[in-house]
């Protein structure tokens, strides 16, 4: 009668197993078309930066050209035009400047940053450079001047884990809408980058330009690698799972059943 009883106990786990096997197989199989997704989406990414990447290099060496004027401004994005170099001429509006919180290579500090109004009447923003906590910057060049240097996007998002505060004329990032916005410019007359101008070498006078700091984070490889290395623990794991259970298989097959079940010459 005992024999009896474990059968009975045992028939009811033997009977779950295939379901529990099944369930586990399909989480394995979902997990690694996951993983081999998200490497080839890394890769992809990785294609897309280096492209990037090559494109800025040779915006860097190009010459100098013309900002992009009012009627491509709804076109002007990171990936078309972000750090190309460019000349462009006017007249800087002194009273109407901001200073955005830095913190660079020199230390703390803050950019300059002048409305430019240009010889077409629009208005661009440019980041004379970077003065120091407690330096003076010289004062703003009067009449009309070229400044060259690099395009930059606006950053509206804020910056050091703190939001622009406009009233009170507090930046922590470039938001070029927003700074012109707060200067009373109009908004159909503001370009929507900034320029970031370069060093005057004859000079060492505050502020200093040229310091834009070019550099992309690049660790698309590394994330690929990591998730390719899942994929293929997912395979090992699948392989050990469905080879311990056919061994178990065998090992029952061999024993004339499973281990709860009793052969007729012990049972005599």
């Amino acid at each position: 009668m005992s024999d009896e009883r474990h059968a009975a106990a045992v028939a009811p786990a033997h009977g779950r197993r295939p379901l529990l096997l099944a369930v586990f197989a399909a989480s394995l199989a979902v997990a690694l078309i996951g993983f081999l997704a998200l490497g080839v989406w890394q890769v992809q990414r990785m294609g897309w930066k280096h492209a990037l990447i090559a494109r800025v290099e040779a915006r860097l060496k190009a010459a100098p050209v013309a900002p992009p004027s009012r009627a491509q401004w709804a076109q002007v994005s990171e990936a078309s035009d972000g750090y190309r170099r460019v000349r462009l001429s006017g007249q800087f509006l002194p009273d109407k400047q901001a200073r955005s919180q830095a913190v660079t290579a020199l230390g703390a500090g803050a950019w300059v940053l002048v409305p430019l109004r240009t010889d077409a009447g629009d208005y661009v923003l440019v980041n004379r450079g970077f003065v120091p906590a407690q330096a003076q910057a010289a004062p703003v060049p009067a009449g009309r001047v070229e400044v060259e240097g690099l395009l930059r996007i606006s950053e509206p998002k804020g910056g050091f884990l703190r939001s622009n505060d406009p009233a009170h004329g507090h930046w922590y990032s470039r938001d070029v809408a927003a700074i012109l916005r707060a200067q009373g410019l109009p908004a159909d007359a503001s370009a929507p980058y900034f320029i970031d101008a370069a060093r005057d070498p004859s000079s060492d006078a505050w502020p200093r330009g040229g310091m834009t700091v070019v550099a992309f984070r690049d660790h698309h490889l590394s994330y690929a690698l990591t998730w390719f290395g899942l994929a293929a623990l997912t395979l090992v794991a699948g392989y050990y799972l469905f080879a311990s259970e056919r061994r178990l298989r065998q090992d029952r097959a061999q024993r004339g059943g499973s281990p709860g079940h009793a052969s007729p010459i012990q049972r005599s």
